[in-house]
């Protein structure tokens, strides 16, 4: 067998999905499927016929499986005839157990009884593998063990559906919604967004029954943080997604209708598409309001901007979300009701002095003998978190007298 060490908890995932299958029975139907429609959301998705196969998964294979956040086992008829396959599933309970990992089990033209309990066709596919393993029982217990603890989960069971493109569907909304409420350990993910968990919340249920929302704040509190996280945490619950990025800068550089272009290119995840007008043809409009999108056009001054880009509302579907963050909140009236804005304040004390010791000292609180001028220091800067940001990297790797000359240079300044 291969390593059996597991990822540790906070490690950094590199795939999101591994799905283990028997190739023979699956691979032009529901695996087909499946890859697609994970691959379409613009999820990692790693399968188990992508690297070449020996008589037992490789190092590779089970450093893959380490690094993926969620396992998909797919059991059909002749999955436990493959010693492959049964490891895979060994190593894939090690990682549940040892780091958390979500797995899910999906019963694909086979009864999850059988599963469990080692029963009708399955127990015979079982039977060919065990056949191969007749000088190592601890191996075989294994297989029993990991087939028994897995497909106890809750999964999904094509018998209980019609179609398996229904199948499909359920998998993948589930999954997504799943992922998307994961603890944050992935690469993408900036550990220092102190207080960002309840601003992205609020907007989330703000945002619920609403097309346009959206964020402003005065400077500096975090508008377009609160807008990143958002983005990275919703961005696969829909068909296609744009995070458009310094709208006030790029349209001093660019025309509408170039940057609209890419806009729609992206959503439609078509790099060959074409509008050779101002106006948008039939198909390209069609193709538009037949998915459900999400776009968030970050710092927007000027309403005619967003009009340019985003178009008109009946463009897009129902269920699609469009998310504008400004510094100047009449430019939000013009699109969102209301109820329909959110502003970012400042952080609280406590937040404010975790961010400022953050980037001050590499922790969450001060050092010995810096907590009175860090107090002054986090109270300087207003509790504004770019300004915590920038005053704490400054004073970083400062001895403490010169930090008191740093605050007497403040007081100075703000006095």
């Amino acid at each position: 067998m291969a390593s059996t060490s597991s990822t540790p908890p906070n490690q950094c995932k590199k795939w999101d999905f591994f799905i283990s299958f028997r190739g023979d029975d699956t691979r032009y139907g529901i695996i087909s499927h499946l890859s697609k429609s994970l691959k379409d959301k613009q999820i990692k998705t790693f399968t188990n016929e992508e690297l070449h196969k020996g008589e037992e998964i490789s190092p590779e294979l089970s450093k893959i499986i380490r690094e993926s956040s969620v396992s998909i086992v797919i059991f059909s008829e002749n999955y436990a005839d493959s010693p492959w396959c049964l490891d895979e599933l060994v190593e894939i309970l090690k990682c549940k157990e040892e780091s958390g990992q979500i797995v899910l089990p999906v019963f694909y033209k086979v009864d999850p009884t059988d599963v469990q309990k080692f029963t009708g066709n399955f127990e015979k596919a079982f039977a060919i593998a065990m056949h191969g393993e007749k000088g190592s029982s601890q191996k075989v217990d294994n297989w029993k063990h990991a087939l028994m603890e897995v497909s106890n989960l809750s999964g999904w069971d094509l018998q209980n559906m019609k179609y398996e493109s229904k199948l499909v569907e359920e998998i993948v909304n589930d999954v997504l919604e799943k992922f998307s409420y994961m603890p944050k350990n992935d690469y993408s993910y900036d550990h220092n967004l102190i207080g960002i968990e309840s601003h992205v919340e609020k907007v989330e249920w703000l945002s619920n029954d609403k097309q346009v929302m959206g964020i402003w704040e005065m400077g500096g509190t975090g508008k377009t943080t609160v807008a990143q996280e958002l983005f990275r945490r919703n961005k696969n619950k829909f068909d296609g997604h744009c995070f458009v990025e310094n709208v006030r800068e790029k349209m001093t550089k660019q025309s509408s209708k170039s940057v609209r272009d890419k806009i729609i290119c992206q959503l439609l995840r078509d790099k060959n598409l074409h509008v050779d007008t101002s106006d948008l043809d039939v198909v390209t409009r069609r193709r538009l309001q037949s998915i459900k999108v999400f776009i968030i056009f970050d710092d927007v001054d000027d309403f005619n901007h967003l009009k340019n880009l985003a178009g008109e509302r009946d463009l897009y579907c129902e269920g699609s979300r469009i998310i504008v963050t400004s510094r100047d909140r009449q430019v939000l009236e013009y699109v969102c009701s209301k109820d329909g804005m959110y502003e970012v304040d400042n952080l609280i004390h406590s937040q404010g002095l975790e961010l400022f010791s953050l980037h001050a000292f590499k922790q969450n609180l001060p050092r010995e003998g810096y907590m009175e001028l860090s107090e002054k220091a986090t109270t300087y800067a207003g509790f504004n978190p770019l300004a915590l940001k920038v005053l704490g990297s400054h004073l970083f790797n400062m001895g403490i007298e010169e930090w008191k000359s740093e605050m007497k240079k403040i007081e100075r300044r703000i006095s």
